[in-house]
């Protein structure tokens, strides 16, 4: 799987403002934007993601994806323009 490939099944499922990927093609690291993480857990945005994937992460498409999520908010502090 290509980088942009991940990134259109995630953005396909998941609106987002920003997406940002880097890996190997099965080691993924995931910088994601979404206003539909307002008022969620950790725990409940990566299962958001994770969502967007489906058996692509039981297939072995996807064999490990590491991510940080943001809310629009959150990403405007982190990248100092709030």
């Amino acid at each position: 799987m290509t980088a942009d490939q991940l990134k259109d099944l995630i953005a396909a499922g998941l609106p987002c403002e920003h997406i940002a990927l880097e890996g190997d093609g099965r080691h993924w690291y995931a910088t994601i934007v979404s206003a539909q993480f307002e008022g969620q857990r950790l725990v409940q945005r990566q299962r958001l993601v994770y969502a967007t994937l489906g058996q692509r992460m039981h297939t072995d498409e996807v064999h490990a994806l590491s991510m940080k999520t943001y809310t629009p908010a959150e990403w405007a502090a982190q990248s100092g323009q709030a």
